[in-house]
Order: C-alpha cells, then sequence, then structure tokens
C-alpha cells in the first residue's frame, strides 16, 4: 500500500511537511497581512491627521496671507496719510504765509493812509491857525480902528 500512497515520488509525509509549510507560511502571510492592515488603518488615520494639520496650515496661511494684505493696505494708506498730512502742513503754511504777507500790505496800507490823515490833519491845523492869526489881526485891527474913532468922538466936543 505504501506504493499506492505516493505522490509523483513524493510520501505522505513529506506532502504533511510540504502542506503544513504551506499552511504556516500562508498563516503567516494572513497574520502579516492582519498586521499590515493594522498598520494601514493606523497609517490612515495618521494621514487623516495630518490631512486635517494641512488643512489647519492652509486656515492659517490663508489667515497669514489676509493679514499680509491687511498690513500691506495699512502700510499705503499710512504713508497716503503722511502724504496727505505733509501737504496740508505744506499747503497750511503758504497759506500762512500769504496771510502774513496780506496782513502786512494792509497793515502798510493802513499805516500810510494814517499817515496820509495826519498829514493832512497837521495841515488843516496849521490852516486853522494860520486863519486864526489873520482872523485875530483882522480883528484886532477892526478894534484898534473902533478904539481910534472913540478916541475921535472923545476929541469932539459937543
Amino acid at each position: 500500500m505504501e506504493g499506492s500512497r505516493k505522490f509523483k515520488n513524493y510520501t505522505p509525509e513529506e506532502i504533511d511537511n510540504f502542506l503544513d509549510k504551506v499552511i504556516n507560511q500562508v498563516e503567516k502571510m494572513i497574520e502579516d497581512n492582519k498586521i499590515k492592515n493594522r498598520e494601514i488603518i493606523l497609517k490612515d488615520k495618521r494621514i487623516e491627521e495630518l490631512e486635517r494639520q494641512l488643512s489647519g496650515v492652509k486656515q492659517i496661511q490663508d489667515k497669514l496671507s489676509h493679514y499680509e494684505r491687511m498690513e500691506d493696505t495699512l502700510n499705503r494708506a499710512i504713508l497716503m496719510a503722511q502724504r496727505t498730512s505733509d501737504q496740508i502742513k505744506s499747503t497750511a503754511h503758504r497759506e500762512s504765509e500769504i496771510i502774513l504777507e496780506d496782513a502786512k500790505r494792509n497793515a502798510n496800507r493802513i499805516v500810510n493812509e494814517s499817515l496820509l490823515k495826519a498829514e493832512k490833519t497837521e495841515m488843516e491845523a496849521e490852516a486853522l491857525k494860520r486863519n486864526v492869526i489873520i482872523f485875530k489881526r483882522k480883528l484886532r485891527s477892526i478894534i484898534e480902528d473902533q478904539l481910534a474913532m472913540v478916541d475921535e468922538i472923545e476929541k469932539v466936543d459937543f
């Protein structure tokens, strides 16, 4: 019976040993496969976690970009405000110079007008003084003539 139990020159023990090896290898492969599947699951979870972190990083990058744009906008606004402030200062300075020049011209005009009025008033006062002197002389002359007439009347005997 032994001869009938052989399969292509292999004994049942060799076949059993070979099958045991194959079973062991298959079981080991199954166990390795389970381990690999667990590792894959863990790595998938890690990938999901990293993707969430990456998403968070992208959100942070987006916010950073937004804040950088805001900073640029604010910097441009500050520069514009500084330029505007400088222009306003410059304009105010020019306007103050113009106002000062106008004030000086007006002051000079007022002083000149006042001097002319004072000169005119002085001339009028001088003319008035001359007129008063002339009036006094004429009045004195008239009074003297009247006194002379009174003296002549006294000399006449009635």
